[in-house]
């Protein structure tokens, strides 16, 4: 296991990222961040990066199993200092921004996939 924390909610406006077929993505970041950050996030529990990431890695969140497919190069600054990433399901070798992960699988994450206490996983 690299990663493992735990959703703890989500914003107003964090499910429009992912139901968008131009942008299909979730935004991360820790409990506690400013309310206007909260509300476009998926809030979860401030966790350790036990290992860093690779293309192959596996990511499982809300039960579904994603490859990832590439990481920007931010993606372990920001996850470390605010919980924060973007995770795009668009897949690719080349990530969209400095600080995403870019993820293919077999099934889509939906928002009704998401629920409080549910995991965030990398190994």
């Amino acid at each position: 296991m690299k990663y493992h924390s735990e959703i703890t909610g989500w914003g107003i406006e964090a499910m429009q990222f992912l139901t968008e077929a131009d942008l299909n993505c979730i935004i991360i970041f820790n409990d506690g961040v400013p309310p206007e950050l909260a509300d476009m996030a998926v809030l979860h529990k401030p966790a350790p990066i036990l290992a860093d990431f690779a293309a192959g890695d596996m990511l499982s969140i809300c039960g579904k199993v994603f490859t990832i497919s590439a990481i920007g190069s931010e993606v372990r600054h920001t996850l470390k200092e605010l919980g924060h990433c973007t995770l795009s399901f668009k897949g690719g070798s080349t990530p969209e921004r400095p600080g995403c992960i870019m993820l293919e699988g077999e099934e889509a994450l939906t928002p009704a996939d998401f629920t409080i206490g549910t995991a965030i996983e990398v190994f």
